[in-house]
């Protein structure tokens, strides 16, 4: 018994020096993870995740859920691509306390030019036809950048949902914000048509439409106007916005004022077979009032095909009259 003592004792040293080291293994831990490895070698994209994470404000990590993070594409952009080399970001010189900023940071405050900001971008969608002409656009013009409209790091790019997509344009476009709201409009609040159905934002032509002109835009839904007519309503032609509000009106139509006035902005008065002012003294034709020029309340109660006709001028019956 004597002999068993010595072992007793040594079993028990043994186990109290096993549970002292599993109780050590966390705090070991937590000094290895803070203390630099030599052996450890970052590369790509790891040098900057190691810093910046899921759980920052601006979530850095949801790129992986865009196809700016696809790994399995050979196109996929770096950190590095976008943001510069970023040397002394990186590795903070020594006696710096606050570390400097990436070589391209993409905000209004940046350091980096609108140009340099969009042109990280356009290193690979210059080639899309719809983005030729970014550098000549207005948008350029008015050092709007990529990322003015755009989110990269994110899963859901607002701009590019048909229901969102107004109120990011709507951002510097406040009295369009204004105009989509009245009763005669298109149905963009409804997500049923977007500014982008017709205006190419990356775009040069004047009004940046996603053809060549206003009506041809407007062509696109409203097939019907197109014509060819034999007679072609000069405004119908030329430009639809001189009659119409695109954007939303007050008037039935999106007219841009009640007929006849929005037509007297072109077409006189005098002349006319049916205006009070050519009818014999004291006489008034039926249902007009006494102002000259208000025959009938509108000239749409005769004139029926506005945008344009295939029937004769002089023909009161189809067409472009109607009795």
């Amino acid at each position: 018994m004597n002999a068993s003592k010595p072992l007793l004792v040594l079993m028990r040293s043994l186990t109290a020096g096993l549970c002292l080291f599993a109780m050590a293994q966390p705090a070991l831990a937590q000094d290895a993870a803070k203390a630099p490895r030599k052996d450890l070698v970052l590369k790509g994209d790891a040098v900057c995740t190691r810093c910046h994470g899921a759980d920052e404000e601006y979530p850095v990590l949801e790129i992986g859920k865009t196809k700016h993070g696809t790994v399995a594409d050979s196109r996929t952009p770096t950190c590095t691509s976008c943001h510069g080399t970023s040397e002394t970001h990186i590795n903070r010189p020594a006696g710096v306390s606050e570390r400097p900023k990436p070589t391209v940071v993409f905000s209004k405050k940046s350091s980096a030019p609108a140009e340099v900001q969009s042109q990280a971008c356009l290193t690979c969608h210059q080639g899309d036809p719809k983005r030729t002409h970014w550098k000549s656009s207005m948008h350029a013009s008015q050092d709007v950048t990529c990322t003015s409209c755009h989110k990269v790091h994110t899963g859901h790019d607002d701009v590019r949902d048909k229901l969102t997509q107004p109120q990011v344009c709507f951002t510097c476009h406040k009295e369009k914000r204004v105009q989509v709201s009245k009763p005669s409009r298109h149905p963009v609040l409804e997500g049923k048509v977007s500014c982008s159905d017709c205006h190419n934002a990356h775009g040069n032509n004047p009004k940046q439409m996603i053809k060549s002109s206003v009506v041809e835009t407007c062509y696109t839904c409203h097939l019907e106007k197109r014509g060819p007519f034999v007679h072609n309503h000069q405004p119908v032609t030329e430009d639809c916005s001189i009659c119409h509000n695109p954007h939303g009106s007050t008037i039935n139509g999106m007219l841009k004022s009640r007929p006849p006035f929005l037509c007297q902005d072109c077409h006189g008065t005098s002349g006319h077979r049916n205006q009070a002012a050519g009818l014999p003294t004291g006489r008034v034709a039926s249902g007009s009032s006494t102002l000259n020029g208000t025959v009938g309340r509108s000239c749409m109660n005769c004139h029926t095909n506005i945008h344009g006709s295939n029937s004769s001028q002089n023909d009161a019956t189809v067409g472009r009259f109607r009795r």
